[in-house]
């Protein structure tokens, strides 16, 4: 957090233009209202007398041009408008937004399920544009770009050491489809750059991170966000998992923070009979709109668990509600963030946009998916930082626990309102003191850097000696040699070696490394069964499939 010095008291109207600045112009772009211009009048004094215009939006209209024309310095009505649309809309809610024009298509893409690109996934390390993987069929696989290559110059103009930001290379390597960037990679092992001439073309993005089969019966499905494409991409996996024999489904919606609406109700849909309430939502001046299932979906009688956690929120909440308002599925981990506030996004003229709450969701039972703001935005998420820390969610004192936030679910059972949704079993946060170590080396990013190196420097050996995701799996080991090399690393980096907990945390430290090292050169069809090997709600989840029938 930054800190300024005290400041002077400033008057009232300091702290209110932003907000009269905002209404002007939203009020201008959606309902076109033509605003009259001020009189003044000078009385020859330091201080002006105004005479504003008759109604009450003439009058901030006028504020508004005063300050244009009298001002003491020179001031950009444009972004002094912007500043005032975003104070504007923190003051209603805290998912109300405003997106700026050149801030649209990155806040965007991810839901509209594609963007036109050369197709590469990357990542800046030591101040260098690294390829992490190449997308399979993309622009850049087609030209022969690989994982391990840097990027030093686009389009001519070096990009290598220059402090380049994420959103910077973004803009330089996204384009229109047809269009040509220039690239040149240092590869190792090659003397000298390797030119590329790159034709940008559509690239999907995936909603599903993972899918596969547990057990002989028991199947997994990852969903990282509910995009414009989430259900196509579920119903081939889904499908998938069947033909393998798949009776029990685990749905993983942790760290899922939602998305579009319908892609909520679709998934919904395929696991609840038909007529079953999914989601209604309802606000001052939206009437209550319901969703309910439509058509028979493909797992409508398997055994059904849903995974949630903290960042679990919005299109995530309304699944995981759905399934445990009907009696349909078990909900295993921790309450959800509590996002149930419905968005809807209008476009303006000059290409920017505006997020606007106009609803609430509410699960089958009637609990409102929202938590409470009503202490404003800052204490909204200092609560949710003291949800993760205080895992208290099944504490019968809890306030949230209270009868008035109790509801029946129709086969008796209790579920419970207060915002986000309360998981059946709770899986805590381990708070075991010796994982300190282990959390010290993760939180800085050094068993993720120490990976990466590593890959970057044996990629060649470990694709020739592991064939494919499921060789490296099933037969690389992270030897204590790699170990040892790794902990001398952190000690450089500044992570004093703690003999006393480095035997608890050394299988930890090891297995990521592992996930880690696995990603970098098999994508996640190498990251996931490695890490989800060693997770406890996932192995709770499979435990209580085993039980049931």
């Amino acid at each position: 957090m930054e800190y300024m010095k005290e400041q002077p008291k400033r008057s009232k109207i300091y702290y209110i233009l932003p907000i009269i600045f905002a209404i002007i112009f939203i009020l201008g772009i959606i309902f076109g209202v033509r605003l009259t211009q001020s009189t003044s009048i000078n009385t020859g004094s330091a201080n002006p007398i105004i005479i504003l215009g008759g109604s009450k939006f003439s009058k901030l209209n006028d504020v508004l041009m005063y300050i244009q024309k009298s001002y003491v310095d020179s001031v950009s009505i444009d972004q002094l408008t912007e500043d005032a649309i975003s104070s504007l809309l923190e003051k209603l809610d805290p998912h109300s937004v405003y997106i700026s024009a050149k801030e649209f298509n990155e806040a965007n893409d991810p839901l509209i399920g594609s963007f036109e690109g050369i197709g590469v996934e990357f990542r800046i390390q030591k101040d260098t544009i690294t390829v992490v993987n190449v997308i399979s069929g993309g622009p850049s696989d087609s030209v022969g770009i690989k994982a391990g290559d840097r990027i030093v110059n686009i389009d001519g103009n070096k990009v290598a050491g220059i402090k380049i930001s994420n959103t910077d290379v973004l803009k330089k390597l996204k384009g229109k489809k047809g269009t040509k960037v220039n690239v040149s990679v240092f590869r190792r092992g090659v003397d000298k750059l390797i030119e590329y001439a790159i034709i940008r073309d559509v690239i999907p993005t995936f909603s599903l991170d993972f899918s596969y089969m547990i057990s002989p019966e028991i199947g997994y499905i990852k969903l990282s966000k509910f995009s414009a494409t989430t259900f196509d991409e579920f119903d081939i996996a889904l499908k998938k998992l069947k033909s393998k024999g798949l009776k029990k489904l685990i749905l993983d919606l942790r760290d899922n923070g939602g998305g579009y609406l319908q892609a909520a109700i679709d998934i919904a849909d395929e696991f609840l009979e038909d007529e079953k309430l999914i989601v209604y939502t309802e606000g001052v001046n939206k009437a209550k709109s319901t969703s309910y299932a439509t058509h028979k979906g493909n797992f409508e009688k398997g055994s059904l668990i849903i995974l949630v956690n903290e960042f679990s929120a919005s299109a995530s909440e309304i699944v995981a509600g759905a399934v445990q308002d009907n009696d349909r599925g078990i909900i295993i981990g921790r309450r959800s963030f509590g996002k149930g506030l419905v968005q809807e996004q209008i476009k303006l003229n000059d290409g920017s946009a505006i997020r606007l709450t106009i609803a609430r969701y509410y699960t089958p039972t009637g609990r409102c998916i929202q938590r409470s703001y009503a202490e404003g935005i800052e204490e909204y998420y200092t609560q949710f930082y003291e949800q993760i820390l205080d895992d208290t969610t099944q504490n019968p004192d809890n306030h949230l626990l209270s009868d008035t936030n109790k509801y029946i679910t129709p086969k008796g059972k209790i579920v419970y309102g207060g915002g986000g949704i309360m998981p059946d079993i709770n899986i805590p946060l381990s708070k075991n003191e010796r994982n300190k170590y282990f959390n010290t080396l993760y939180n800085k990013g050094l068993i993720f850097q120490y990976a990466f190196d590593y890959a970057d420097k044996n990629r060649q050996t470990i694709k020739t000696n592991y064939k494919n995701a499921n060789g490296f799996v099933e037969k690389f080991i992270v030897n204590d040699v790699i170990l040892s090399d790794f902990i001398n690393y952190s000690e450089k980096n500044g992570v004093k070696k703690e003999l006393q907990n480095l035997a608890a945390a050394s299988f930890m430290i090891k297995n990521q490394l592992k996930a880690f090292i696995g990603r970098n050169i098999f994508d996640d069809e190498a990251y996931y069964p490695i890490v989800l090997k060693n997770d406890s709600t996932l192995i709770k989840s499979t435990r209580v499939l085993d039980t049931l029938n």
